[in-house]
């Protein structure tokens, strides 16, 4: 514990009970969580009933290597990962016995679509003469559905008006398309989620039993393993008890990561897994709280304390990323959130400038002095990784990529098309799950649709022949294609009948993997798909290149079930995500999105367009709850930064970049007075006054700035 200061020592050494750790940006939270799991080991908690609930494999890949350094191989043994990887197992474990068949195949989002529009065509609304809605949009509501708990008209009245007439026909599709899982043996992201959460609220242990708990600590608590009537063997919960309390029983303490980023049915697995203790320890940060489009609830970290009688909570405020002028804009800037939990970063840091809050004539003088002040810090030292520029939407860099390939400055954009989105990626993972789950419906669909002749109504009628034999390994053979499609038939039935074969030879010879490595079972479907591709795409190598790579990773796993699972569970977002090693020796400059940002930090950050209607976006000007979200993103863009942070705008916008709705050059409503008076006021160049530009008494005035003489001032001596 010597290396904590005294907030993150009173959170890692508490006692039982639930603790609600606040951990404000750049606090070191990572660091007390894993000291809080090594407490727990030393104070005799057995580390396999310790589970650690992240929302990335890095970062539980991260704190249990951490973890580990701290206390010996043991802590090898704690349980970790993301609630969808930790469902997964579970389910995998315990689903049989509640009607769900271990052999299950998981749906990543684009074939959850896949197999919404298929309910959609297969009930009739795909040839209506009015407007329905699509299968992304039809995905979209039930996804949200399920993880916020809103009802389906209240979500369609709030984000998609047009179809609220439609509230009973979309019912209709949700339950076909339910059914159909079922059928076909697949669940989809939601699925992993929601029956986890109904097992867990299932019928409790039986009163009675005399088991307080199972494998417990080896001091005396109130939660000591041995009960009255005698310790389970192997920290294995009583088979008799329902399967809800056997996997609550499975853990003796739970701690979650990055709490404010929850959702509704996240919270609900979380009460559902500490019904029988209240060992239960949440890390977050209310000010972080940016996710409410992917279903996250910034009510779970503000009502913990409600949910869970007896909270300790401790806030860790002692900053280690940010110069102290940073902070206080940074500070300034939040506290004029509606809801939050009080807390007032600061540092023990030194020195540092203060932020830059620069005003640009317009969006070409924007992106002049963003590149020149790059190129500054450049040649002042500051490498190119260790600088990114921020802003609201990713439609907001172009004039900045453009230029910064003028200039030859190496860049890389976060988010855009994820490289298991790509068509070509997902082809060949087809070819994997159909050997796999031959119910797999999707990626049938997939396969055929590749194939000369075949079009969606041959493609459908190939895949009911299927269902009506039962999904027999033999039916496709004997499935008669059109004249067209017959040689690409008869090559993708010897593939799959060589596949198949492969693995059966290797399962009776005691292989305990799936047979074939993996690798060589996508070295052999690309024998038939690459040809295909090249016939596909104009500019076929890049696309090759990601097949290369996406065999050279699946040379890793020990299995095709481990490898379809991994992918589908934590989907990477390029090829770097997957390969072998790190890419960070690379510099090269990032732009990114806020959201993207989170968790990052540079020595420089630029904040571009803060300008009102772009940050905080449009959509949130009327919506009370969107523009506290918008608030709160701005203060994570703005935390990223270490010694650098510079806010630009341009006073003179096209309103036809956005909409006619508001006034132009409105700078943003989140850096009001007494957050500029945080900052240093600079106008880049000479602009005409605008009307209104002066600064008002008791803030600091304008200031016309030369970047290269001020540059020179810094090194002269």
């Amino acid at each position: 514990m010597s290396g904590l200061n005294p907030a993150q020592e009173a959170a890692a050494i508490h006692g039982d009970g639930p603790l609600l750790i606040i951990a404000g940006a750049g606090t070191g939270k990572t660091r007390t969580l894993v000291h809080r799991v090594a407490h727990l080991i030393e104070r005799g908690v057995r580390p396999e009933r310790i589970l650690l609930l992240t929302f990335t494999r890095r970062a539980a890949q991260e704190m249990l290597g951490r973890v580990e350094r701290i206390v010996g191989p043991s802590g090898r043994k704690v349980q970790g990962g993301t609630f969808h990887a930790t469902a997964h197992r579970l389910l995998r474990r315990f689903g049989a016995a509640a009607g769900l068949p271990s052999d299950f195949t998981i749906m990543d989002q684009e074939d959850a679509q896949d197999l919404m529009h298929l309910s959609r065509v297969q009930l009739g609304y795909g040839e209506r003469s009015k407007r329905f809605p699509k299968k992304e949009t039809l995905h979209y509501v039930y996804s949200r559905h399920v993880n916020t708990e809103l009802p389906v008209a209240t979500i369609l009245a709030e984000e998609f008006a047009a179809f609220r007439e439609y509230v009973v026909d979309i019912g209709r599709i949700f339950a076909d398309y339910t059914q159909r899982k079922a059928a076909r043996n697949l669940v989809d992201y939601d699925d992993l989620l929601l029956f986890w959460a109904a097992l867990l609220e299932g019928p409790p242990r039986p009163a009675g039993d005399g088991v307080q708990g199972v494998g417990g600590h080896a001091d005396a608590g109130p939660h000591a393993g041995a009960g009255h009537g005698g310790e389970v063997a192997d920290g294995e919960p009583p088979a008799g008890w329902p399967l809800g309390a056997r996997i609550a029983a499975l853990y003796d303490h739970v701690l979650v990561d990055e709490y404010q980023d929850t959702n509704t049915l996240q919270a609900r697995i979380l009460r559902g897994l500490c019904r029988g203790h209240r060992n239960v320890t949440v890390v977050g940060d209310d000010a972080q709280s940016i996710y409410s489009f992917r279903g996250a609830s910034f009510r779970n970290i503000l009502d913990f304390p409600h949910q869970f009688e007896g909270t300790t909570v401790v806030t860790l405020e002692q900053n280690y990323r940010s110069t102290q002028p940073i902070l206080d804009a940074t500070n300034c800037l939040i506290s004029r959130a509606r809801e939050r939990y009080s807390k007032v970063l600061w540092t023990a840091r030194g020195g540092g400038e203060r932020p830059w809050l620069v005003t640009a004539r317009d969006e070409e003088e924007q992106t002049r002095f963003v590149v020149d002040r790059i190129l500054e810090l450049y040649e002042g030292g500051t490498p190119l990784r260790e600088m990114a520029v921020l802003f609201r939407a990713g439609y907001m860099s172009a004039a900045l990529e453009i230029e910064l390939a003028n200039r030859k400055i190496p860049f890389e954009k976060w988010g855009g098309l994820r490289f298991l989105e790509a068509a070509h990626v997902k082809d060949v993972l087809a070819f994997l799950r159909v050997i796999e789950n031959p119910r797999d419906e999707v990626s049938w669909y997939r396969i055929l649709s590749l194939l000369p002749g075949i079009g969606d109504r041959t493609a459908r009628a190939a895949i009911a022949a299927m269902a009506q034999a039962a999904w027999e390994s033999a039916a496709f053979a004997r499935y008669v294609p059109p004249a067209r499609a017959r040689a690409a038939h008869a090559a993708l039935v010897g593939l799959l009948e060589t596949l198949r074969g492969e693995g059966a030879a290797a399962a009776a010879g005691g292989d305990e993997s799936d047979g074939r490595p993996v690798s060589a079972e996508i070295a052999r479907v690309r024998r038939l798909y690459d040809d295909i591709l090249r016939e596909r795409y104009d500019r076929a190598e890049p696309r090759l290149a990601d097949l290369d790579q996406l065999e050279t990773i699946a040379g890793g796993y020990p299995s095709r079930s481990a490898f379809l699972s991994a992918l589908a569970l934590e989907p990477p977002t390029n090829t770097h995500d997957l390969a072998v090693g790190d890419h960070e020796d690379e510099d090269v400059l990032v732009l990114s999105t806020a959201h993207s940002a989170k968790g990052k930090e540079w020595d420089a950050v630029f904040l571009v367009w803060a300008v009102d209607g772009w940050f905080p976006t449009s959509r949130a000007l009327n919506d009370e709850a969107g523009l506290e979200e918008e608030r709160r993103l701005m203060y994570v863009a703005l935390t990223r930064a270490r010694h650098h942070l510079t806010v630009v705008y341009p006073l003179q916008v096209y309103g036809s970049r956005r909409g006619a709705d508001y006034s132009i050059d409105q700078l943003s409503r989140f850096l009001d007075r007494g957050v500029r008076a945080t900052m240093e006021r600079v106008v880049v160049g000479t602009p005409t006054p605008e009307p209104g530009t002066r600064a008002p008494a008791g803030e600091p005035a304008f200031t016309t700035i030369d970047l290269r003489a001020l540059m020179r001032e810094r090194f002269s001596g």
